[in-house]
């Protein structure tokens, strides 16, 4: 047994670099068509301004929101139904942390923020795929 301590495991080290969008205009309809060509379970909301919160739609959101109530997908905006504000944390941040907040608030993923600007996303599957935490 050897006492080397590990390296700390940032964020941007296991963070996912692909980024999908979609306005909040947009219809249900045409997020779903994007997760599905995007191969992505989730589309980042994009901002009306700089200083407006970014927004998240998830395959959930799309169910709770439609699917379930039985309303049209082409009569439902992408606003409706996402989750604003996004809850983020930066690229910097001990991975440790972004699992203890993952899981405390149950979320299944947030978005990493340098510099004002989104750069990738964690989710619980980056956490397993990381090769450097198992």
């Amino acid at each position: 047994m050897t006492n080397e301590k590990k390296p700390i495991v940032r964020a941007r080290d296991v963070m996912r670099n692909k980024l999908v969008t979609i306005d909040g205009l947009a219809t249900v309809r045409e997020a779903a068509e994007k997760m599905r060509s995007e191969h992505v379970t989730y589309l980042l909301v994009e901002r009306r301004s700089p200083d407006d919160a970014w927004a998240i739609v998830a395959i959930r959101d799309l169910v709770e929101g439609v699917v379930v109530p039985g309303r049209a997908a082409t009569d439902v905006n992408v606003y409706e139904v996402m989750t604003k504000p996004v809850i983020t944390v930066p690229g910097d941040m001990d991975i440790r942390y972004v699992a203890g907040l993952l899981h405390h608030t149950g979320l299944s993923r947030v978005p990493v923020e340098e510099e004002d600007q989104l750069v990738g996303m964690i989710s619980l599957s980056s956490l397993i795929l990381a090769e450097t935490l198992f």
